[in-house]
C-alpha cells in the first residue's frame, strides 16, 4: 500500500497563487510547487514553510489535501511543496533512493530566498508518513536552517537515531496509536520499508537535544467528535535552549491519518481519522511560535 498522501485528487484545484519550480541538484532537475500569498509579496520578509509528502505522493496532491496554501493565504507565510525521487524521500531509513534530499531541501530554501523576502529565522518544515520521517532527518542535519518541524504518522529513522543536531529545533509529532504502516512503538515499517524508533523514543531525542524539562505539561483534549473511535492527549515539554519545546500528540485509536483529514483509504486499511483537532492550523499555530536565535 502506497503511504499517506498519494491521495485521490478530490478537493478544490490548486491555488491561483501556487507556481511550478525546478532547480538542479547533483546534476538531477528536482521540482516543487511554490505558494507566494499576497501578502509576502512585498519587501518585508515572510516565513517559509516545507511541506513534504508522503510515500509515493506528491506536491499537487499534498497542497490539495493538507490546505496549508489556503492558511498561508489568511497568516502570510510562503509554502514549498517539494516533489521527491519516484515519490520517496531519502528519510534516514536507506530503502528508496540515493538522491541526497537533505540537499535538495537546503538547495529549495536557497532558491526561494533568493527570489523571495523569506525571514531566516522562520524556515519549517512538516510532513506525513516518509515526509514526517524526512521532516525530523531535516532537523537532525539542518538545525542551523530550521526552526521547527511537525512530523504527522512518522518518527525517527533508525539508522539516523545517533545523529546530534548542532542547535535546537523545536519539534511537533502527531502520531496514532492504531497506525498500521508506521507503528507508534517503531520498528519495522509495513511493506519491508525499513525501521523508525518508538513516537515516545523520538520524542526523548528531541527533549535531550534541545535541553527541555523532563516532566511534561499534560493535557486530555475536548473529544469534539465522539463518533471518530479516538481521543487525543497533548503532552508538552517546555523550556529548552533557544526557546525551543517539543510537543506530542498522542491520538489514542488514531491509524495513518491526518487529523482532521480526509478518510483517503478505507478504516481496514489506514485506520481511524481523528476529529478531534485539524492537524494543518495546530502545526502551523506551533510553527509559528518559534524562530531561530
Amino acid at each position: 500500500m502506497k503511504s499517506l498522501l498519494l491521495l485521490a485528487a478530490a478537493g478544490c484545484a490548486a491555488d491561483e497563487h501556487t507556481v511550478k519550480r525546478t532547480i538542479e541538484v547533483d546534476g538531477r532537475e528536482r521540482r516543487y510547487l511554490l505558494h507566494v500569498p499576497p501578502a509576502a509579496r512585498g519587501e518585508k520578509a515572510a516565513p517559509l514553510l516545507l511541506v513534504l509528502h508522503g510515500g509515493g505522493g506528491s506536491a499537487k496532491h499534498t497542497e490539495r489535501f493538507t490546505k496549508f496554501s489556503a492558511l498561508s493565504d489568511r497568516e502570510g507565510f510562503l509554502v514549498a511543496y517539494p516533489d521527491a525521487v519516484a515519490g520517496h524521500w531519502n528519510d534516514g531509513r536507506g530503502t528508496f533512493t540515493d538522491a541526497d534530499d537533505v540537499k535538495f531541501a537546503e538547495a529549495l530554501i536557497d532558491a526561494v530566498a533568493k527570489d523571495h523576502a523569506v525571514d531566516p529565522r522562520r524556515v519549517y518544515a512538516a510532513g506525513a508518513s516518509n515526509g514526517g520521517i524526512m521532516s525530523q532527518y531535516l532537523a537532525l542535519k539542518l538545525s542551523r536552517r530550521i526552526a521547527a518541524i511537525a512530523c504527522v504518522i512518522g518518527s525517527v529513522a533508525k539508522p539516523a537515531a545517533g545523529l546530534k543536531p548542532d542547535a535546537p529545533v523545536s519539534v511537533l509529532i502527531m502520531n496514532g496509536t492504531d497506525d498500521p504502516l508506521v507503528p507508534f512503538d517503531g520498528g519495522a515499517v509495513a511493506r519491508s520499508r525499513g525501521e523508525v524508533i518508538g513516537t515516545r523514543d523520538a520524542v526523548r531525542l528531541w527533549v535531550r537535544a534541545n535541553g527541555c524539562r523532563e516532566a511534561p505539561e499534560v493535557e486530555e483534549l475536548p473529544d469534539a467528535d465522539p463518533k471518530d473511535g479516538t481521543r487525543i492527549v497533548k503532552e508538552t515539554w517546555p523550556g529548552g535552549r533557544g526557546g525551543s519545546e517539543v510537543v506530542l500528540y498522542t491520538v489514542k485509536g488514531g491509524g495513518h491519518t491526518w487529523p482532521g483529514g480526509s478518510q483517503y483509504l478505507a478504516e481496514a486499511l489506514i485506520g481511524k481519522t481523528s476529529r478531534d483537532l485539524d492537524a494543518t492550523s495546530e502545526i502551523w499555530k506551533f510553527l509559528s511560535h518559534h524562530a531561530r536565535e
